[in-house]
């Protein structure tokens, strides 16, 4: 009973579906689409569509037509009323083509009718180079083909495998793109003479087609398993023997072994035959790390080789170093007695040190003596020392491992700097790229036949932060005259390059700075100080960091300018140096403030500017280092003026230079310049003639002639006091002493002095007097012992001295020694007349030149 509910429940399920996948199948309810002579064809085949409608599936009986219309994926290819269609298609590509046959009544609607599928392909090519292959004694068969073209329908492929004994087997493959098969059996050693035959079929709707047959052994097939379990021995911890050992499959006799350094692209290969899973090698470089792989193969004719192994990887043991170190120094001076040597060595290659390096031995010794100074060891590769600087020194270096030590590198401590014939000239450092630089010079100009060897050697001029910068070094040969350097040579770096000629235990060097590349400083310096230092301005700032200078600093740039104003501001461009950050300027007023700032330049550009800093110059004076000079000038000169025959050699003096102020020709006092410049100075005067004459009495001489006008106005470079007298003989003047609101005084009209008269000797012409220095001057006819008055100065107007004798001073006046007076109102002057005029006059009254009489004696001021 059970049995027959479960088989109707089977059956109902199983109508149910059918009737659903008959639904949903049936689409083309309104008509059918029929394809002659396939639906699969060839390419370049024609074929023939039809589409018909069904009963009763066309447009309603009230339409007039039926239009049938037939498209090739989304294009209409044909057109057609009626209830049937029919249409040649040639020219398909390869592949599928969807046709669709459609209803239009006489709606703008299109009702699908029924659709086809066509696809074009070609007859399969026949399989080539067909081959199989069994991996390892217990692998199974697999064979492999090349199958042709595409001919982009279904292929099935189909593997078949004869034996002895009518042995077949087969295997088939539905994939559209098989070309290999595994058969899943195992060929065993025991029919290893026996022969198999194997070939492949395709087929399609198309056609079908056979490959050639392929025969073989066992031998021919079978590709044995890498070897494993690979290992290395080293025969008393030596390089010198090595063996390496491994295991494989038994049927294995052949093998071979590639081995190379770890950074080397290129194999070393040994064939190995007969090896028994063994192989001794003699080549291999001491504290090297070699990886090694290991192939095998059944026959030395047959089969194939397996697969390389997987790497071995191991160092080898160490031996004693080969090479010698590359060593450099630097001597610094401590004091008189002292220097500090500094050694630096590169390390030694991987071949030349054949093992890790423990340490470095450094000997220091006394040449003269022979004596060892001092033996140190360290890890490190530079080692510094104080010795005396008397003496010739030498130091030795090697490098030591586990096995034993280098050969020493011996040098003698000259002095690298001393010789300045030695100096290499026209040192020059150019960029080759972003890691390189070029360094060329030239040979030392008077010394360049002793040059032994150059050395270039170069440092990073500013290293970030607290680390000693690497120092690296070359050696180069006297005829050569350029180094490239690229070790430790990095972009956007400053470097301080430096070319060393050596002869013997004397050498001299020169210097340049370089980069590869550079940029404009990223940042400006930092200003950490102004201060004011002997009337200028001190500025202080911090170095650019090394990251962000981007090449060798070429200048600074000072910036100020007044705060809040919109002016331009001024600059002071100064040379790059590395001590000491600081720099004067003396273009700041006192009492102003200032925004100062800096930038700097490289030779790409100018950095942005740094910090900004106020700053206001106080400009404090010292007065008394004026003052006390000025009080202590005068006294010394009151002193001076008051002893009178020191007065008496001055006057003397001024007697020898008298022609720096007197004019040695008398021009026409009509057509001075004087007179023709200033017509009316007289009115501007207003001298007090009567109280100056009171001053200067004539001596008691026999019938003196004074003359009426008057020098009123003297400038002398240098004013004396005041003299005590003046004031009192003043007192019988007519008149008042005159102030500076009277006399009208001026830059160009100096205060008045004195009148001037003249001691009687004999009568002589005041012009002959005033010219006695002239070419027309006599020795019979002396003139005054001191002429100081040029001509230029003597007044005139309208070309004429008229005749006014209204003011003469008396006979009995006192007279003053003139000897006395005299040196009180001359300037004594170094200049010549023509660029610095002593004195200045100006006149009051008006002169006859029949009045012009005087005697021959001196001319009192």
């Amino acid at each position: 009973m059970a049995h027959t509910v479960s088989g109707c429940s089977l059956a109902l399920i199983f109508i149910i579906t059918l009737l659903l996948v008959k639904a949903k199948i049936d689409v083309c309810k309104r008509g059918d689409v029929t394809v002659q002579p396939s639906h699969v064809i060839s390419l370049g085949s024609a074929v023939n569509i039809s589409c018909s409608l069904k009963p009763k599936q066309g447009c309603l009986p009230s339409s007039s037509f039926n239009k049938l219309i037939l498209y090739k994926f989304d294009r209409r290819i044909c057109v057609q009323n009626g209830h049937s269609l029919s249409s040649q298609v040639t020219g398909l590509p390869l592949g599928t083509t969807l046709f669709v046959c459609k209803l239009a009544c006489s709606s703008s609607d299109e009702i699908r009718i029924c659709g086809a599928e066509i696809s074009v392909g070609v007859v399969p090519e026949q399989p080539r180079n067909l081959s199989c292959i069994q991996k390892g004694e217990r692998g199974t068969v697999i064979c492999a083909w090349d199958r042709g073209r595409d001919t982009h329908l279904y292929t099935a492929y189909t593997l078949q495998l004869n034996g002895p004994k009518n042995f077949t087997w087969q295997k088939q493959c539905n994939d559209h793109y098989c070309d290999h098969l595994d058969l899943g059996i195992n060929l065993t050693p025991e029919s290893r003479a026996s022969s198999y035959t194997v070939k492949v079929t395709a087929v399609n709707r198309l056609g079908s087609v056979s490959s050639f047959p392929s025969s073989f052994t066992l031998l021919d097939i079978v590709r044995p398993l890498p070897p494993w379990d690979i290992r290395i021995k080293f025969v008393n911890a030596s390089v010198n023997r090595c063996t390496l050992l491994w295991r494989d499959e038994g049927l294995v006799l052949l093998n071979r072994l590639r081995y190379r350094p770890i950074n080397s692209r290129s194999w070393n290969m040994v064939n190995a035959t007969n090896a028994k899973g063994r192989h001794d090698l003699l080549d291999l470089k001491p504290f090297t790390e070699y990886e090694f792989q290991i192939s095998s193969k059944l026959h030395l004719y047959k089969g194939s080789w397996s697969d390389w192994s997987e790497s071995l990887r191991t160092r080898t043991p160490e031996e004693e170093p080969t090479g010698m170190l590359d060593v450099w120094y630097m001597r610094q001076h401590i004091d008189s007695n002292r220097q500090q040597i500094s050694l630096f060595w590169k390390n030694l290659s991987l071949l030349e040190a054949r093992g890790k390096i423990l340490h470095y031995q450094v000997t220091l010794q006394e040449v003269a003596g022979g004596k060892i100074t001092l033996q140190n060891i360290t890890e490190h590769t530079s080692w510094t020392w104080v010795i005396p600087r008397t003496g010739n020194w030498a130091v030795a270096v090697s490098a030591a491992n586990s096995k034993g030590s280098s050969l020493p590198t011996r040098i003698n401590i000259t002095d690298l700097c001393g010789a300045e014939l030695l100096a290499p000239q026209q040192v020059f450092a150019k960029s080759e790229g972003m890691d390189k630089l070029m360094v060329t010079w030239t040979p030392p100009k008077k010394a360049a036949t002793a040059v032994q060897k150059y050395v270039v050697e170069w440092r990073e001029l500013h290293p970030g932060g607290d680390m000693q910068p690497p120092l690296g070094w070359l050696w180069s040969p006297p005829y050569n005259l350029s180094a490239m350097i690229s070790e430790n040579i990095k972009p956007y770096i400053c470097y301080e390059i430096r070319v060393h000629a050596l002869a013997g235990d004397q050498g001299g060097y020169n210097s340049t700075w370089g980069n590869s590349e550079h940029k404009a400083p990223l940042s400006g310096p930092h200003i950490n100080a102004i201060s004011e230092e002997k009337g200028s301005v001190l500025i202080s700032w911090d170095e650019i960091p090394a990251q962000e200078q981007m090449g060798c600093i070429l200048h600074y740039r000072i910036y100020w300018k007044e705060r809040d104003s919109n002016s331009q501001p001024q600059l002071c461009e100064i040379p790059y140096r590395i001590s000491p950050n600081s720099y004067p300027i003396d273009s700041l007023q006192p009492r102003v403030t200032y925004v100062l700032w800096m930038t700097a330049l490289t030779a790409a550009g100018e950095s942005p500017q740094g910090n900004e800093r106020e700053f206001c110059l106080q400009g404090k004076v010292n007065w008394s280092a004026f003052v006390a000079p000025s009080i202590c000038m005068a006294v010394i000169m009151v002193g001076i003026l008051s002893m009178r025959c020191f007065r008496q050699k001055v006057f003397v003096l001024l007697l020898a230079l008298r022609p720096q102020w007197c004019s040695k020709e008398i021009p026409d006092p009509a057509n001075s310049t004087w007179a023709k410049k200033y017509p009316i100075v007289e009115e501007k005067t207003q001298l007090a003639l009567d109280r100056l004459l009171t001053d200067w009495p004539t001596p008691e001489e026999p019938e003196p002639l004074v003359i009426n006008e008057v020098l009123c106005r003297v400038t002398p470079v240098f004013r004396p006091p005041h003299h005590p007298s003046w004031s009192e003989k003043g007192q019988g003047v007519q008149g008042h002493y005159p102030s500076e609101e009277d006399t009208g005084y001026s830059a160009s009209s100096p205060p008045p002095l004195r009148a001037i008269t003249a001691e009687t000797g004999q009568g002589v012409d005041l012009y002959k007097v005033l010219g006695s220095k002239g070419p027309d001057s006599k020795p019979g006819n002396p003139a005054s012992p001191l002429t100081i008055l040029p001509v230029d100065y003597l007044p005139t107007h309208e070309g004429y001295l008229p005749s006014n004798m209204d003011y003469l001073p008396s006979h009995e006046d006192p007279i003053t020694d003139p000897l006395e007076e005299l040196p009180q109102h001359i300037s004594l002057s170094i200049f010549p007349s023509s660029s610095l005029r002593p004195l200045t006059f100006s006149c009051g009254e008006k002169l006859t030149l029949d009045q012009l009489k005087m005697g021959c004696g001196s001319l009192m001021l």
